[in-house]
């Protein structure tokens, strides 16, 4: 491949060393450089365990790795591919983070379920390294077996939860097998609602799986009876789990951000609607997220609008820093018109390696980031593209996704209408659904051309998911070709307002009770209602809230509102305490509750009209008038007495005596 060492000197401010066989005859220089102690970058893959293993005499170096060969230079666009090859650089040389572990431990406690003697030969298999227990669902004819290593009962799973380590089933139809069977195994008597617990599960039932996305299930084996093959990988797959396994941490949350809900009123179920294992589920006002069971596709965060939360692989912050340094290298290296393609470690690198060695290799100008999953993508990622500079954005899934990926196409279709907005050009975020390479290349060479930016941004992401957002926003509208100030959106956005029916406002302040960012607020000194535009994440909890139900949400992205202060939505003169002066209330709502119960109300007519001057109190003055005056407000008029019929036959008799009433 070409080498194009100048474009890469442009880019990359470092000291470069190039060979031609570092990893062989070369050797030595690779050695040279760890003896002098500075961070290396090796632009090469393909050999890391050899310099790994040299590395090891020099417990100081700091090594990183990059792939340019595949990413850039087996391509027919090689010649044109030196300011890629900087930018690869330079992105690989932005350090992640740390990751936090999740352990899991099994003892290697198994239940193998299943309908006949396949499960009992996997279960012969593998009793030698497992603690066996065989649950036959509603079996046909079983031949007994002359000794019995492990149980066999009969039973139908009604319901499973857990993970590796950990699995609780509830069966029904449950019995024992009678020790006299013959010919075939009898049960005994069959009960409903037992349970049990193990550590891994192995289903050779041939029945719907017993969780959601099973395959990501850890623990949880399934396979076809019918696939021998199939059965084969999976009792292989069985025989190891036991022992201790490390997982990723993939998902940090902060439940007080969390916009779940407010006073057992529901708001926010973004995640809920999209997480496809079933790891998070409501608690409260706010979610939890079960680490032991989440697979880490990351949609959770993607479509999280307050940051509660964030993905950890890596995190907001520092994959924004990557995409930084991606962009800015590329550009100072004399790269145009980038194009950021998104891809997975599992299914894109694959993708890519075959298109390297086999097809026309990726174009020059896209540029390859790995994430650990797509759908980990939020709006904020696509968004500081095309303000860094970028022309275009391409997400690289699979023809057949192992989940659902409706919340990526959530962000990349909202993400596409802003950019379309702001002057960058139409159609330039897309998600290539394929698993043929040739395709890939095919796709991303019809691509539209957008407009880079003339100005692109420099800021450096800091702090967290939701702040990142927000910087990323206001830095893509500074940098926009065409910077409108309102977006409209479709329904469901993380952005937007609320519109306020003023006359139907009370000023009660529950919808301020329930904003779970903020967004709402009242003023301590004055009757007041106010928003902060940047901060509405929509959840829908004021609009669900409002006793009068005068609020309504306003998906759009409102530029001018995000850098405005506080807008004041409703303002009204308090009423003044008569006895005190002091303000309480709002002079328009005192003025109602008058108007109904002065002239209407029993309680504050005749000679209890003094009353009403209780309701024109504070509430210190209230409670002083009602003691020192010695009146009850609550107290009715003096009820008249209880006729009983000698009273009525007494009334009849003196009619009768005095027709006339004299």
């Amino acid at each position: 491949m070409p080498l194009d060492a100048q474009a890469i000197g442009r880019g990359c401010a470092a000291r470069i060393t190039q060979a031609n066989q570092l990893c062989g005859l070369e050797l030595e220089r690779f050695k040279q450089a760890l003896a002098d102690g500075a961070p290396i970058t090796v632009a090469c893959t393909q050999e890391a365990p050899l310099f790994r293993e040299v590395a090891e005499n020099f417990p100081q170096a700091q090594l990183t790795f990059v792939n340019i060969r595949e990413n850039g230079g087996w391509s027919n666009d090689a010649a044109a591919a030196g300011p890629k090859a900087a930018a690869l650089i330079a992105a690989a040389d932005e350090d992640m983070p740390p990751i936090s572990l999740v352990t899991l431990e099994s003892n290697g406690v198994a239940l193998i379920y299943g309908r006949d003697e396949i499960a009992i030969e996997a279960a012969q298999r593998l009793a030698d390294r497992l603690d066996i227990t065989v649950l036959l669902t509603r079996p046909g004819d079983v031949t007994p077996r002359r000794t019995n290593e492990f149980p066999v009962v009969k039973g139908t799973i009604r319901n499973a939860r857990g993970h590796l380590g950990r699995f609780e089933l509830d069966i029904d139809d449950y019995a024992l097998p009678l020790p006299s069977s013959r010919a075939k195994l009898v049960f005994g008597p069959s009960r409903d609602g037992a349970t049990s617990s193990c550590e891994l599960i192995l289903d050779l039932s041939g029945e719907v799986p017993m969780f959601p996305a099973h395959d990501l299930r850890p623990g949880y084996l399934r396979a076809d009876p019918r696939d021998r093959a199939a059965v084969e990988r999976a009792i292989a797959d069985a025989g190891g789990l036991v022992g201790t396994f490390d997982k990723p941490r993939y998902i940090h949350f902060e439940e007080s951000l969390c916009a779940h809900s407010r006073s057992g009123i529901t708001g926010c179920t973004r995640c809920l609607d999209l997480c496809p294992t079933g790891a998070i589920t409501p608690n409260g006002n706010s979610v939890v997220i079960d680490v032991n069971v989440c697979a880490g596709c990351g949609s959770c965060a993607s479509v999280c609008p307050t940051g509660a939360a964030s993905y950890s692989l890596p995190s907001a912050d520092a994959l924004m820093r990557r995409l930084r340094a991606l962009l800015q290298t590329y550009r100072r290296a004399g790269g145009s018109n980038a194009v950021v393609l998104f891809h997975d470690g599992e299914h894109g690198d694959d993708m890519i390696d075959a298109l390297a060695r086999f097809g026309a290799g990726l174009p020059a100008n896209v540029l390859p980031l790995r994430l650990n999953e797509v759908t980990q993508l939020g709006a904020e990622n696509i968004a500081a593209v095309f303000a860094y500079g970028g022309a275009g954005v391409a997400v690289l899934a699979r023809a057949r996704p192992r989940h659902d990926i409706l919340g990526l196409r959530r962000a990349a279709e909202m993400s596409d209408a802003i950019i379309s907005a702001l002057g960058f050009g139409a159609g330039l975020v897309r998600i290539i659904e394929t698993d043929d390479p040739d395709q890939l290349r095919v796709v991303l060479d019809a691509a539209p051309a957008g407009i880079a930016t003339q100005k692109p941004a420099g800021f450096i992401p800091r702090g967290a998911k939701r702040s990142v957002l927000e910087t990323t926003f206001r830095e893509l509208h500074l940098a926009a070709p065409l910077p409108v100030d309102v977006v409209p959106l479709a329904a469901g956005a993380p952005f937007g307002g609320v519109k306020l029916n003023v006359e139907g406002c009370t000023l009660c302040h529950a919808c301020v009770t329930a904003c779970p960012t903020g967004a709402l607020s009242d003023n301590p000194d004055r009757a007041m209602l106010r928003f902060t535009e940047s901060l509405c994440v929509q959840c829908g909890l004021c609009q669900s809230t409002c006793p009068e139900k005068v609020i309504t949400l306003e998906p759009r992205l409102d530029f001018q509102a995000w850098n405005a202060p506080l807008r004041v939505l409703k303002e009204e003169e308090p009423f003044l305490c008569i006895a005190c002066g002091k303000p309480f209330g709002t002079k328009s709502s005192i003025d109602r509750v008058l108007a109904k119960l002065g002239e209407k109300h029993w309680m504050f007519q005749g000679a209890n009209a003094k009353r009403i001057d209780v309701i024109k109190m504070c509430a210190d003055c209230r409670v002083e008038a009602v003691v020192n005056e010695g009146f009850d407000p609550h107290a009715a008029s003096q009820r008249p007495p209880v006729m009983t019929s000698e009273d009525y036959l007494r009334a009849r008799d003196a009619k009768k005596d005095d027709p006339l009433g004299s």
